[in-house]
């Protein structure tokens, strides 16, 4: 004790100087290391050091599931060929004007839609339900005009006027279904309307499609028109209650038309079948279109999550996992909700109710916010179903974004994330909305830490260098009082920690 103290009152300014340089130097080193690691792995280096090498020591485990393997360079030119970047897309359950936005807007005085949604959907409308044969009859002639209509009063009157010149025009029911309709009810029979006179028209047409180009023109307009009743029909059946039903006539719409397989009715499909908890029928849709050449989506990509996860999920336990490991089924549970959440990662916040929904928009951007909400306000019961399905969601779902650091450059089984989705959200989603970007990898502890230090002990040497009698005399102090406060030799450990600065 004699020799520290001794020690200690011997020290010069000159040594504090050179001490508070030092450390300053090397925590800074350590600061470069660690912030260099940061950018090329996306982790920190002591962080991973500590969790893979110290807590095995201290008794705890972290077993980690090997990452997915990627796909390969040709499947990843095949999606980025298949899905182009920041597309918009029709929503396949977005809801019904009338019956659901508008009472929404009545409830609220919040316009559910933005101007920018809205405008796509009367050009969807212009390209299903026109062709270039609609002069040659005036009801058609009509509705024509009718979608390009911005008020929506001046549209419902339009179909009205259409009627009165042909009480068979589909196209018109189809119009007062969607906007007219207060109910899902009343839109189920103006969708019933329109399929019988839609039918009538479209067996007409096929009778003479062969005969000029306008014919076959006129075929296509004809089959939407077709399709899109049924659909809408199914949906009605589906929001009804009528699930069995509503699942028949999308099989019977897929099996008669498979060629429109861009317009997503399996989507629809999948959610009746989660509904009716057919597990087995939905493995059997997602085998048949979780294909590669196909461009995925969040109902395609978190389905196949949720069907994995309900083989483990009931039984699952964080704190068990972490002592024996995970098994092989949890692991491909794991690198499931990995899978999906690298294609959309807006998607965990909405299902585990960390973020508020919103109506759905008409339209969504695949990997953005808007197909976030779209798929969260429609899946998210099935998802609650499921006991244990979120609680895994919860554990796991951020680990996707350590195993993938740079999305925006380099992704792991898709190619990178787009950059424009938020731009290109904030048109789809309503103002009231707080559109959800990309989630930002946050620096580390030990990179703050090591920055603090390394600021700390710099700032320590300058005061040194500038007031070293008034240092050396804190120092001592701050010395003298740990040794005395402690007693012990723990003591030493504060002098010298006293001695950096």
């Amino acid at each position: 004790l004699l020799t520290v103290t001794v020690f200690l009152s011997t020290l010069t300014p000159k040594f504090y100087f050179a001490l508070t340089v030092t450390s300053s130097f090397i925590s800074g080193l350590i600061f470069v290391f660690e912030w260099w690691h940061f950018r090329k792995y996306g982790t920190s280096f002591i962080e991973q050091v500590s969790v893979s090498h110290l807590r095995p020591l201290i008794g705890g485990a972290e077993n980690s599931p090997p990452p997915p393997a990627a796909f390969s360079a040709g499947d990843n030119d095949t999606s980025r060929q298949n899905m182009p970047e920041c597309k918009v897309w029709r929503n396949p359950l977005n809801l019904f004007r009338g019956a659901e936005y508008s009472r929404y807007m009545w409830v609220t005085g919040k316009e559910p839609l933005t101007y920018y949604d809205m405008n796509l959907s009367a050009q969807d409308h212009q390209n299903f339900f026109t062709c270039d044969t609609d002069a040659l009859r005036p009801s058609d002639t009509v509705m024509q005009k009718a979608w390009r209509e911005r008020n929506p009063q001046a549209r419902i009157k339009a179909a009205y006027q259409a009627l009165e010149l042909n009480n068979d025009c589909a196209t018109a029911y189809v119009l007062l279904a969607e906007e007219e309709a207060t109910t899902i009810v009343d839109a189920e029979k103006y969708f019933k309307q329109a399929l019988k006179a839609g039918e009538m028209i479209y067996r007409r047409s096929q009778n003479c499609h062969s005969q000029s180009p306008q014919h076959e023109a006129q075929l296509r307009r004809d089959t939407n028109v077709l399709v899109y009743v049924k659909r809408r029909l199914a949906m009605c059946a589906r929001k009804l209650g009528r699930i069995r039903e509503a699942v028949k006539m999308m099989r019977d719409l897929m099996k008669e038309f498979p060629l429109l397989s861009m317009l997503n009715i399996h989507e629809n499909l999948l959610e009746a079948l989660l509904e009716l908890q057919a597990y087995a029928d939905v493995q059997a849709v997602l085998a048949k279109y979780d294909d590669i050449s196909l461009p995925k989506s969040a109902a395609i990509c978190y389905t196949a999550a949720l069907l994995k996860a309900r083989a483990v999920s009931e039984r699952f336990s964080p704190e068990t996992a972490s002592r024996r490991g995970l098994s092989t089924a949890e692991i491909n549970a794991v690198e499931a909700i990995h899978r999906a959440v690298e294609f959309n990662p807006h998607v965990p916040k909405y299902l585990l109710e960390m973020k508020s929904l919103v109506l759905p928009p008409e339209h969504i951007l695949k990997r953005g916010d808007s197909e976030a909400v779209a798929y969260a306000f429609f899946h998210l019961q099935h998802w609650k179903r499921i006991e244990g399905a979120l609680n895994l969601l919860h554990c796991t779902w951020e680990g996707t974004f350590r195993m993938i650091p740079y999305p925006l450059e380099k992704g792991h089984l898709f190619y990178p994330y787009p950059s424009c989705t938020e731009t290109a959200d904030r048109e789809l989603l309503p103002t009231f909305h707080e559109v959800s970007v990309y989630p930002q990898k946050e620096l580390p502890f030990f990179i703050h830490f090591t920055a603090g230090l390394c600021s700390f002990s710099a700032m320590l040497a300058l005061l040194t260098h500038q007031f070293p009698e008034l240092m050396v005399i804190l120092a001592k102090a701050v010395s003298t009082a740990t040794w005395g406060l402690l007693g012990s030799p723990v003591g030493f450990l504060g002098i010298l920690m006293s001695s950096l600065w």
